[in-house]
């Protein structure tokens, strides 16, 4: 049976961030989402599947705003009320989109990405081979700053549940929209965290790889 690890150097080999293609604006404005249609929610469930094989295609801008709404964005103008649940609304969880083109954090109350770093960092985001090639790597960075009124004690839980509501909702959004996903939770924290400039207080939780289905493979 073929590992879905590579092991042995893997571990211990520090990726390298790749020089950025296209142009690395300071942000990119996304279309208003699509806030209506696609597929029942449970035809869309029994359609979430995780892939291992994506083509390279990139995703249009409709897409990738459209898939950024579903993961954490705005549905409440009133409070800030998100697509995703977090412990006491303090939404401690940013999502960056690792793009050919640079790192970007997706802002919600905006509906853009905004420029983190001028580089490709997919290679970064995880071991397995596919995710410098796939056209989106998600990750999911946990804000432990903005966690004053969650114990200490509790803050790693409930950012992992976070982070695991909004992979969720990025799922069954691919499995709508017929695009190929898999999460990933086997991440080298601390060189993604350095080569993505976190802060002190941040910390990469998970990440998730989203592109179009390859050629002859489908749901």
């Amino acid at each position: 049976m073929k590992s879905l690890f590579p092991l042995g150097a893997a571990l211990f080999d520090s990726p390298q961030p790749r020089p950025s293609s296209g142009d690395a604006c300071a942000f990119i404005e996304l279309p208003e989402p699509g806030r209506y249609g696609g597929r029942p929610l449970m035809e869309a469930l029994s359609l979430r599947r995780t892939t291992r094989e994506f083509a390279p295609d990139e995703l249009s801008a409709v897409l990738l705003g459209d898939l950024l709404w579903a993961a954490n964005g705005v549905n409440r103008e009133a409070g800030d009320g998100r697509t995703a649940p977090s412990a006491l609304g303090v939404h401690e969880i940013d999502v960056y989109a690792a793009l050919a083109r640079g790192l970007y954090r997706y802002v919600p109350q905006t509906h853009r990405l905004a420029l983190a770093v001028a580089q490709d960092l997919r290679g970064l985001t995880g071991y397995q081979d596919f995710v410098g090639e796939a056209p989106l790597d998600l990750v999911y960075v946990a804000n432990h700053a903005r966690m004053g009124d969650i114990p200490a004690s509790h803050r790693e839980s409930f950012a992992a549940a976070s982070a695991g509501a909004i992979a969720q909702n990025v799922y069954l959004f691919c499995a709508s929209a017929g695009l190929a996903v898999g999460a990933r939770g086997w991440l080298n924290r601390s060189a993604l965290a350095k080569h993505m400039r976190l802060g002190r207080d941040c910390v990469p939780v998970l990440a998730q790889t989203v592109g179009h289905f390859c050629t002859g493979i489908s749901q």
